[in-house]
């Protein structure tokens, strides 16, 4: 009976030892996060105060490289009047349409092509051939068959964003080892088995590789098809501030583009994270 009482006791004792080490272990993780924010930050904060005092001394001129103060005034006013959350909002959105479009038809692609051989000897060649022309060659004739409408910008976008995702999921399904299957014929593993217990989660890396690098590209095909043709968004800022001589207006339309696309990237790196927490990896 003593024994008992004594372990009563002692075991809000060892709740609470769990739970202070557990504050430890977060306070720690808190601080190497923050640390790696500082880290980080240090170098654009420099750049920004060297740009700042060199543009009060009067080294450039403001036409020629506006200060971050003149920028930020900029952004105010654009913030203030209600343009650049429409401007942005039609950015996104066109950027969104062209890589779930992209996107899904290279994955679909490379999956087919990825299973079976006969497809990749009649589709492959003439995809690859496509992929190395640049955004700039096809827009003219993108826009020549659909106008300076939203179609013309959806199909620049959607081509970038294809060719990153077949890729990458055509290469991640040939790279699963030839011995998985065997041991999958071992365990008399069904073909649908297969696919979804084998080779989706030993291509998932290549997958998720070309889901990053054709968000990437998405983002860039925005760039050429809003510079080359558009009454509206980001890139119109930027063609609009070329023609009127406002500098901060296109470091502004430079500097959200900018954003939005690490933001995006970090987005897409955290569920490569997370869906990939299995791998052992080397971190540097």
């Amino acid at each position: 009976m003593s024994n008992a009482i004594k372990a009563l006791e002692q075991s809000p004792r060892l709740e609470r030892k769990g739970s202070s080490e557990l504050a430890v272990q977060r306070t720690r993780w808190l601080k190497e996060k923050l640390n790696d924010a500082v880290i980080g930050s240090l170098l654009p904060v420099l750049i920004l105060v060297a740009w700042q005092v060199a543009g009060d001394l009067g080294l450039f001129t403001r036409e020629f490289l506006p200060t971050p103060l003149h920028i930020a005034a900029e952004f105010r006013t654009l913030i203030a009047s209600g343009e650049l959350a429409q401007h942005l909002s039609i950015s996104l959105q066109r950027a969104g349409i062209g890589f779930l479009i992209g996107g899904s038809l290279g994955l679909l692609f490379g999956f087919l092509v990825g299973f079976v051989q006969r497809l990749e000897f009649m589709l492959d060649p003439s995809f690859q051939m496509l992929r190395v022309i640049p955004h700039l060659a096809i827009a003219p004739l993108i826009i020549l068959w659909f106008g300076f409408g939203e179609t013309s910008k959806i199909v620049i976008i959607a081509s970038g964003s294809f060719f990153p995702m077949y890729i990458h999921t055509f290469l991640g399904i040939r790279s699963v080892d030839q011995k998985l299957f065997d041991v999958a014929r071992v365990l008399n593993f069904t073909k649908t088995k297969q696919i979804f217990r084998l080779v989706l989660p030993a291509a998932l890396p290549g997958i998720l590789l070309g889901l990053r690098l054709s968000v990437a590209i998405s983002w860039l095909g925005l760039v050429v098809a809003e510079l080359i043709g558009s009454q509206a968004g980001i890139g119109f800022l930027i063609n609009f501030g070329k023609q009127t001589s406002t500098t901060e207006l296109i470091f502004v339309g430079v500097i959200i583009f900018a954003v939005i696309g690490k933001l995006v990237d970090s987005l897409v790196r955290l569920l490569e994270k997370r869906l990939l927490s299995w791998r052992d990896s080397f971190q540097g």
